[in-house]
């Protein structure tokens, strides 16, 4: 599917997508670049890529470009990428907010926009670098490609196989639909997980709390384990969105304060109820959707 296919940034998301690619057969030559030379080594030792890069000009002849770094590096990076930019290279993203990455790619990019196609794999793990980097991360996952009105309808698609290629299942929405889907289901928990952990990391018998916390708080906070980086750059990038979606759970945390207050228990319970059972039915939905297709060999 590719010749030489070049990332920046090589740790779990990135490196990942070249395990994908490479375990798929779909990839001749990766090229991995990182602002840490020790990461870039590593992937190199660990075979996730064939090559390290030393600058932008790696990409003049690459298929593909991925950027898998911080939101904020976008509009920079995809600068310093111009003047090495192929015509027929396909530029993309792994960026968890999408309508601050369209502006820095018109804004870098001018009239050569249309080389850049925004996206978002829905995979993750709680590590980070290199090492975290597994070839089965996208499986069954969802890539959401989010294309600009500039975008060549092949090069969307080609994006696309890329992704299938590593085994995600790929959904399209508009840059603005998909951050205020993401500030609510990705982007407020994750700061919820952190305050709540600092919250705890701040009182003054922490020790004792952390001592008895046990699975629920572990699995609740699982996500504040992520780059910190990372998740400080997606909470500014998608400011508005994620501020509008805080307010309505302070509403909801201040209807539950009330209940409790008051010693409604069937208050609470109705809530607890309904986010029950629409928790189940948001697995059972997800399971079906990763579910390998029935074997219907004879």
């Amino acid at each position: 599917m590719f010749n030489k296919v070049v990332i920046f940034g090589v740790g779990l998301i990135g490196g990942s997508f070249a395990r994908g690619l490479k375990q798929a057969g779909a990839v001749r030559h990766v090229v991995g670049i990182d602002r840490s030379a020790g990461s870039a080594e590593r992937a190199l030792e660990l075979g996730i890529v064939d090559e390290v890069g030393t600058g932008p000009e790696a990409v003049a002849d690459a298929d593909l470009v991925l950027l898998a770094t911080p939101v904020a590096q976008t509009g920079h990076i995809l600068a310093s990428l111009l003047p090495h930019l192929g015509p027929q290279t396909i530029v993309t993203d792994a960026g968890s907010t999408k309508t601050d990455v369209a502006a820095a790619a018109r804004a870098a990019l001018g009239d050569r926009v249309a080389q850049f196609v925004p996206g978002h794999p829905i995979a993750g793990r709680e590590t980070n670098g290199p090492d975290a980097a597994i070839a089965d991360l996208y499986q069954g996952k969802k890539f959401v490609v989010t294309p600009l009105a500039e975008n060549r309808a092949d090069d969307v698609e080609r994006v696309g196989r890329a992704w299938q290629a590593c085994g995600a299942l790929v959904h399209r929405l508009t840059p603005e639909e998909h951050d205020k889907v993401f500030a609510a289901v990705s982007h407020l928990p994750h700061l919820l997980a952190y305050a709540l952990v600092d919250d705890i990391a701040n009182k003054p018998h922490a020790d004792m709390l952390f001592q008895y916390a046990a699975s629920g708080f572990r699995d609740f906070t699982r996500i504040a384990g992520s780059s910190p980086e990372m998740w400080r750059d997606i909470s500014l990038a998608n400011q508005s969105a994620l501020l509008a979606e805080l307010e309505a759970y302070m509403t909801q945390l201040t209807t539950l304060r009330a209940r409790l207050a008051a010693g409604d228990g069937a208050g609470l319970e109705a809530v607890y109820g309904n986010a029950q059972r629409a928790r189940r039915q948001w697995i059972e939905a997800i399971e079906a959707a990763e579910a390998p297709p029935p074997d219907t060999a004879e």
